[in-house]
Formats: structure tokens, C-alpha cells, sequence
């Protein structure tokens, strides 16, 4: 039914909704609430912290290293080992749970949004009651400055203007009429409708409530995001394909290896537990942290750069984004209406504000106008306070000019007459002046004469034509033209009606809310980096074309398209033709969901952006939501993943700027730790094929994967962004396992392990526990020096400075400086199961040590160390 309450009669919706003009009696009020529940939104069901952290032991890497762990603990009595991983477990399952715990609050942010008190008739007495307590059928009165506390449709109209841009997206106040309109017509094209939350800017108006709560088109909006799917992160997706695949490949290895060794008649407790060494060796134990760690400190940075980040691994999906969805009012515009242009009799062209000029136009602008000039700057419908800062652009202040002017008289602003008329009487001279605005067909109707530089003249059919022509020309540049006229008279008239006659036609003024100055850089840079941006608004076709071009959103083949045309796809018609549609106007909020997971289903990673209650189902379905941190609404920023404090669209691309740089770096420590991973699986694996003796213990591995390779890691998610990360073109979804990533991982993880491998027989002459020493610091001291070689995938070490990153040559130092304590110091090498090395063996380690720089230098000089994908992107 609520579809109709648009297009019904008033009295007709009285019938359905079993009401009258005095509205409910205080009996029928109750028992209605008692019936259908407050007028307020139902809470989202939350977790309870024990719940989010048991839910971060579901990764599939973190139940296989549950496993190693007890293993270790009850089987082998090994307690140091499976203290280690059950330290790191917990420790990621923490930080997890903090993150997590930022609960969803969009639902308490829109109920702080409704009115909490409302004006009602009840046995037909005005009455004052909780807004909560609110019924279908109730009537309420509005008045300039309330929010509209439920879905109303509208009886009683006096100059009644809401603001509903949080709700539709449209950037001006809505005049209200008694118009009827047909069933399908647009949200904010429903004039005789007032919505929950918008707010009365204008006049004052009634009538009876038709939906409330959770039926409201803001209840509507709350349940499309409790029933919003959590989107995974590119990078969580990646991750989770990641740990699953080495889970399996670590478990299959161990089942081989533990076959292997029962075929040479190995003791089976002793190769279990070799097996379980193994899968220690093929997960990096450290990888969810250092993940954790990385975002973490990107979120600091973005921080500095005027972006606050909700969820860590929101951090770097900007990077990844293919396509930014972007709200036009308040987001790439100022939602700050602006004249622009103007046009006086004798001008062929519209002119530019500030160009010449008129001084009965602008004093007619300033004076017939109800804004007000406060501390905290302009007050009034945003119209008005456009024409006041025209005004100011020449000098003229209302104050000043009222005081001098003060008004006598006024006819207010009526939507049947679309008109407004002041009075004013100059105190100098005792001249009373009536100054005229409204649409330009309804002024020029009441003028008889034009006021040209040579003087008044009557008006022709000439000068008729030839502002028709430049009120055309202006509307067509998405300009809103007001038409102004003024009236010389001697005395207040008995009739006021009679001041809008006989009038002089002064000029024409055209607005708009226009782009922000430093979003056209930024779209700019969104086609260099690859990312496709797309407007979708609430507001009128024209505007959002005018402002797309403006903004060069629209390319000359572009296409744009209304909500009703959107409505009358299918989802596969718009799969198919969404990476065609450059700018969506007139849509709803159910509008532009369908368009995310468009764009999402060609397998696009979308950013939305958004200020408004009427966005916030779209930043919850798209893959990164970004609000705005000073005009937007608390709804959308409790929806969003990211929030512009500066409510900047440049600050979007300074965002994918830092999200592109965090997973360069994520991927750089992945690379980095997983050939350091698959080289100890080599050497195990390798050893217990020929059935030789251990070159490295479980205790080895740990105190490698956490130290040697963790600090390393971590510094490489630190490492400054790549020169042409933002003319990069922005990359689709893909798996980390790449093609490039599998062959450096393979090549750099056989090279590891037969370095470790080379190590352990050169030391077996000595003994066995010698040899293992060798092999453990051969293991540790390699993957060191190699972390440099991952800092690029093209560029030799000494074209990419190791001192560019001075945190990774701090990390390199630590590990090397444990490494030796480990050996060194008496006591803490007999628990390791190591020993000192002589001389001549500690000068073969470090060679050893040193080769993976020597090796992938020439890889990267033969450019064999790249898949030509990746040559291509480079």
C-alpha cells in the first residue's frame, strides 16, 4: 500500500488509513501502538565478545597450528615449541577481536536522527507526545525547524519547503504541493510526501502519518543494512585462499613425509613429529600478524592524510579499487548552492557573477531574501544565501543594506505563486521600493517595463524572446534561474496583493551547487591510476550531467540514465551494460546497491562514496564505503569502512595512493615469507627422502619463521611507495598466487633450501650438531640478506637503496644480532641444540649467507624474474 499514498487523494488516504482531520482520539492512539510497536527502528542483533574471539580461530592455517601445538604439548612434551605458537595464535585472535568489536552502529545513528518529539492532533486537540509514540493514522503539524518525525502524507500546505538531500541526494529544498503523481514516480520527486528525519527549512504545513518505524523509507534503508552480507577485503579473500592452500599443501607434504619415514623403519613418534616440524615450516606462523601489524600502521598514516579507517583491512582495498561510485551532492560537490551567472537586459550572453553588474539586481537579490547573516555565517533556504554571497561579491552586505533599506511590508514566498516580495523604504531619501523574485515566466508575466542602462523602456516581445533564450541557455548548463523585478511606489498599497503588478524587469540569476575545486584533479587521477569513477545521485538528469562533464566523469561517449530507466533493467541487462553507464541520476537507495554489485559481479572492486542517509546501503554492500567526515550523516559513517575527514574527494585518491603502497608491501612480505617457508620445507622434505639426519630442529624453525623472518617482513610493510604507483592501471581481483609470485617463490625457495641444505653437509664432517648449526644459521642469515632482494621485483638492491628503508636495515641488524646470541651465548645455544663455529666454518656460512643477493641480482638482469604479466604492467 505504501507505494499509493502519493497518488491518492487526501481523502481517499484518510479512508485507508482510518483517520480524519482531527485525527486519532487518544484511545485509538494507544491501542494502534499497542497493535504495531513504537515509531522507532529495531536494534541489530551484536555479537558478544566471546563470540568474536572463538570466530578467529576459524582460519584454516590457525587450526592446523592449534594442532601442531597440543601435538607438541601432550604428545612430544615439546612446551617450549607449542608455548610459541599458542602465544602468537592468541595474540592474533586479540588484536582480531578489537577490531571486530567496533560494532555496527548505523541503527543508533538513525534513531538519533528521528524526532524525539513530535506535534500531534489527538480527539482533535493539538498535543505534544514522544515522537516514538507516533501511529498510522495520527496528524501532525510541521513547522519551520522540525525534523519530520514519521512517513507523512501531506493535507495542508503553507509554503512548506523540506530538506531532503540526506534522504535523496538532492542538493535544495523541495517545495510542497497537494500535486498527485503517479506510482512509480521517483522518492524525491513526491511532493505531497514528508519523510522521516528531513528536516523543515520553510513554512509550516500537516498531515497524518502513513508509515512509521521500520516501514519509513529511513526504516526501509536500516534494513538493507542489518541485511547487508559482511564483505570481505580483497585482501582478506586472498589471504584466506592463501591459508587454506598451504594448510593443504602442508598437510599432504607431512602425510608424505611421515610415509617416507615409515618406510625406512623410522621410529613413527619421532617422524609425527617431524611431520608436524614440517608443517610449522610450511605455515608462516607470523603472516596474520605482520598483515595485522602493516594495516595497522597504514591506518596511522592515513590518518595523517585527513582519513580515518574503521576496519583494518579496509586499509588497503582503496588500493586495489577498480572503480570509485561516488555521490555527487556534498561529495564531489560543495552542496553550498553558488550563483554562477547572470544576465541583464542588453547582454547577448549570460555572464559570469563578479563581471559588471546591475545594482538594483543584486540589491533586489539581497533585499527580497529571508536569510540571515550570523557569527557562524549564512542561515536561510540555500537559494537565498546564495544570492546574499553574490551579493557580497560586490561589496554589498545584507545588514548594511537593510539597515539603510529597512523593510516595511512583505508578500512571503508562495509555492502556487512560486513568488516573494519585499518592501523596503530608503531612510536617505524616504523612497519605498517593492523588490519582486521568483521563476522568470511567472515575473516576466507582471512586468510591463525593462530597466536598461538608458533607463526604463516598456518591455516587447523582443526582450521576451531574448531572455527566454538566455533562461534556456542557463537551465541547460543545469543552472537554477530566479527572474527579479522591482516596483517604484509612493505609498504602501491597501491591498499588498497589488505590489507584484506593474512591475520593471531588473535580470536574470542562475545557481548551482557546484564541483569542489580539487575534485576535477582528483578524478584526473582516478583515469591515470586505472579506476573508473562513476556519479550516482538522487538529483535531477541535467544537473548530474551538467556537473559529470564539469568534472570529466562523462566522456563524450558516456552514458547517463535515470532511476526509472534503471528500474526497468534486469540484473543481467545491467551486469552486462554497467561498464558503459558513467552517471546514474534521479535513484533511490535500493538504485544504488543493484549498481555496486553490477560492478562487482564483472569482478570490479568497488569503493562508494556517500554523505547521506540515502547512501548508506551502498557503502555497506560496496567493497570499501567512504563518508564524509563534516557534512555527512552519522548513518553513513557507521556504515562506511573510511571516513574523509575533510570531506575532500581528493582525499579518496591520497587513500588509494596509501592502500596501493600497503598491498605492495603485504605482498612483498608474503613473497618474502613464503620462499623463505617453501626453502625449509626443501630442506626437510629433501632430507628425509635420502634419509639423512635432521639438518634443522622444530625449535630452529619457530625461532626462524618469528625472528629472521618476522622482523624482516615486518619492516618490507614499511617500505616507501614505488614511483609509479599511481600511473599503475588498477588491477581486477585476482588470487596471490600468481604466476610471478608461484615462479619467484619456487626458484627463491629451492635456492634457500639448497643453500641451507649445502651448509649441513659441509658441516657434518664436524658432527651433527655442528652441521645443524651451520644449517640453522645458513637458514636465518640468507633470508636476511634476501629480504632486500623483495623490495622490488624489477630493480637491482643498489638502484633501490637499502637505505631507503632504514626500519628493514634495522631489522636486518636485530636478526643478525639474535642470530649470533643464539650461538654465541653459553646456556642459551645448549637449549637451541647449537654450538659455536670455528673460523673457517663461520667464513663459509656468511658466503653462503650472501648468495641469494647474487643470484636474484642476475635473475632481475636477465629479466626472468617477473611473469610477462607483470612485465607488462611495470
Amino acid at each position: 500500500m505504501e507505494s499509493q499514498w502519493h497518488q491518492l487523494p487526501v481523502a481517499d488516504v484518510y479512508q485507508a488509513i482510518g483517520s480524519g482531520k482531527e485525527g486519532l482520539s487518544v484511545a485509538e492512539a494507544k491501542k494502534r501502538l499497542e497493535e504495531n510497536g513504537f515509531n522507532e527502528l529495531r536494534a541489530l542483533h551484536k555479537k558478544s565478545p566471546v563470540a568474536v574471539f572463538f570466530s578467529q580461530f576459524k582460519d584454516f592455517m590457525i587450526l592446523i597450528l592449534l594442532v601442531a601445538a597440543l601435538v607438541s604439548a601432550f604428545v612430544a612434551h615439546e612446551y617450549v615449541d607449542s608455548f610459541v605458537i599458542l602465544i602468537l595464535i592468541v595474540v592474533n585472535a586479540i588484536i582480531g577481536t578489537v577490531q571486530e568489536l567496533k560494532a555496527e552502529q548505523s541503527l543508533e545513528a538513525l534513531q538519533k536522527m528521528s524526532a524525539p518529539r513530535a506535534k500531534v492532533l489527538r480527539d482533535g486537540k493539538e498535543t505534544v507526545v514522544p515522537a516514538r509514540e507516533l501511529v498510522t493514522g495520527d496528524v501532525v503539524l510541521l513547522d519551520t525547524g522540525d525534523y519530520v518525525p514519521a512517513d507523512i502524507r501531506l493535507t495542508a500546505f503553507n509554503s512548506l519547503q523540506i530538506q531532503e538531500a540526506a534522504l535523496t541526494g538532492e542538493s535544495v529544498p523541495v517545495d510542497k504541493s497537494e500535486t498527485l503523481l503517479p506510482a512509480d514516480a521517483a522518492l524525491g520527486d513526491r511532493v505531497n510526501m514528508a519523510f522521516s528525519s528531513s528536516l523543515i527549512t520553510y513554512g509550516r504545513g500537516r498531515g497524518i502519518v502513513v508509515e512509521t518505524g521500520m516501514d519509513t523509507g529511513v526504516g526501509k534503508i536500516a534494513a538493507m543494512i542489518q541485511e547487508a552480507p559482511e564483505v570481505q577485503t580483497p585482501m582478506q579473500k586472498r589471504l584466506e585462499v592463501l591459508g587454506k592452500t598451504l594448510g593443504i599443501a602442508a598437510l599432504a607434504i607431512c602425510a608424505i613425509m611421515f610415509g617416507i619415514g615409515l618406510l625406512y623403519k623410522k621410529e613413527p613418534l619421532h617422524m609425527f613429529m617431524s611431520a608436524v616440524a614440517l608443517a610449522v615450516a610450511a605455515i608462516p606462523e607470523g603472516l596474520p600478524a605482520i598483515s595485522t601489524i602493516v594495516l595497522a600502521l597504514g591506518v596511522q598514516r592515513m590518518a595523517k592524510r585527513n582519513a580515518i579507517v574503521r576496519t583494518l583491512p579496509s586499509v588497503e582495498t582503496l588500493g586495489s579499487a577498480t572503480v570509485i561510485c561516488s555521490d555527487k551532492t556534498g561529495t564531489l560537490t560543495q552542496n553550498r548552492m553558488t550563483v554562477k551567472q547572470f544576465a541583464i537586459p542588453g547582454d547577448a550572453e549570460p555572464r559570469a557573477i563578479g563581471e559588471g553588474g546591475s545594482t538594483d539586481l543584486v540589491y533586489c537579490a539581497v533585499l527580497c531574501n529571508d536569510s540571515k547573516e550570523t557569527e557562524n555565517g549564512l542561515v536561510g533556504d540555500p537559494t537565498e544565501t546564495a544570492l546574499i554571497d553574490a551579493g557580497s561579491r560586490y561589496g554589498v552586505k545584507k545588514s548594511a543594506l537593510e539597515s539603510r533599506k529597512p523593510r516595511i511590508e512583505e508578500l512571503p514566498f508562495d509555492s502556487d505563486r512560486k513568488l516573494m516580495t519585499t518592501v523596503n523604504k530608503d531612510d536617505e531619501d524616504g523612497k519605498i521600493t517593492s523588490y519582486t523574485k521568483g521563476g522568470m515566466d511567472e515575473v516576466f508575466a507582471l512586468c510591463e517595463s525593462i530597466r536598461t542602462p538608458e533607463g526604463d523602456r516598456p518591455i516587447t516581445q523582443a526582450d521576451r524572446d531574448a531572455f527566454a533564450a538566455l533562461n534556456q541557455g542557463m537551465a541547460g548548463n543545469a543552472l537554477r534561474v530566479l527572474a527579479f523585478a522591482l516596483r517604484e511606489i509612493d505609498a504602501l498599497p491597501d491591498d499588498p496583493k497589488t505590489l507584484e503588478s506593474h512591475l520593471t524587469f531588473l535580470g536574470l540569476m542562475g545557481m548551482i551547487d557546484p564541483p569542489r575545486d580539487e575534485a576535477k584533479d582528483a578524478v584526473a587521477k582516478c583515469h591515470t591510476a586505472g579506476i573508473t569513477p562513476v556519479m550516482i545521485t538522487g538529483d535531477h538528469k541535467l544537473t548530474a550531467t551538467a556537473i559529470a562533464k564539469e568534472l570529466d566523469i562523462l566522456p563524450e561517449d558516456g552514458i547517463v540514465i535515470t532511476g526509472k530507466e534503471l528500474e526497468a533493467m534486469s540484473d543481467d541487462e545491467l551486469h552486462e551494460r554497467v561498464e558503459t553507464i558513467s552517471v546514474y541520476a534521479r535513484v533511490s537507495p535500493e538504485h544504488k546497491v543493484r549498481i555496486v554489485e553490477a560492478w562487482q559481479s564483472r569482478g570490479h572492486v568497488v569503493a562508494m562514496t556517500g554523505d547521506g542517509v540515502n547512501d548508506a546501503p551502498a557503502l555497506k554492500h560496496a567493497d570499501i564505503g567512504c563518508s564524509m567526515g563534516e557534512g555527512g550523516t552519522d548513518v553513513a559513517k557507521d556504515a562506511s569502512n573510511l571516513i574523509l575527514v575533510d570531506d575532500n574527494f581528493a582525499t579518496v585518491v591520497a587513500a588509494v595512493e596509501e592502500g596501493r603502497r600497503i598491498y605492495d608491501n603485504v605482498l612483498k612480505a608474503v613473497s618474502f615469507l613464503l620462499s623463505c617457508n617453501v626453502g625449509e620445507i626443501i630442506t626437510l622434505f629433501v632430507a628425509t627422502m635420502l634419509n639423512w639426519a635432521e639438518p634443522l630442529l622444530p625449535i630452529h624453525i619457530l625461532l626462524v619463521n618469528l625472528v629472521t623472518d618476522g622482523l624482516p617482513a615486518l619492516a618490507l610493510g614499511v617500505d616507501p611507495a614505488a614511483k609509479n604507483i599511481m600511473t599503475r592501471k588498477a588491477q581486477k581481483q585476482e588470487q596471490i598466487f600468481t604466476r610471478g609470485l608461484i615462479w619467484r617463490m619456487c626458484y627463491q625457495g629451492v635456492m634457500v633450501g639448497g643453500l641451507t641444505l649445502t651448509a649441513f653437509l659441509t658441516g657434518m664432517p664436524y658432527g651433527e650438531q655442528t652441521a645443524q648449526t651451520m644449517a640453522f644459521v645458513v637458514l636465518a642469515m640468507s633470508q636476511i640478506t634476501h629480504s632486500f632482494n623483495v623490495r622490488s621485483i624489477d630493480k637491482s638492491i643498489f638502484v633501490e637503496h637499502p637505505l631507503q628503508n632504514m626500519k628493514l636495515v634495522g631489522a636486518g641488524a636485530l636478526s643478525f644480532v639474535i642470530v649470533l646470541c643464539c650461538t654465541l651465548i653459553p646456556g642459551l645455544n645448549d637449549v637451541l641444540g647449537l654450538v659455536r663455529l670455528p673460523g673457517h666454518l663461520a667464513m663459509e656460512v656468511t658466503l653462503l649467507a650472501l648468495a641469494p643477493i647474487v643470484v636474484v641480482e642476475i635473475m632481475k638482469l636477465l629479466k626472468i624474474n617477473t611473469s610477462k604479466a607483470e612485465r607488462k604492467l611495470l
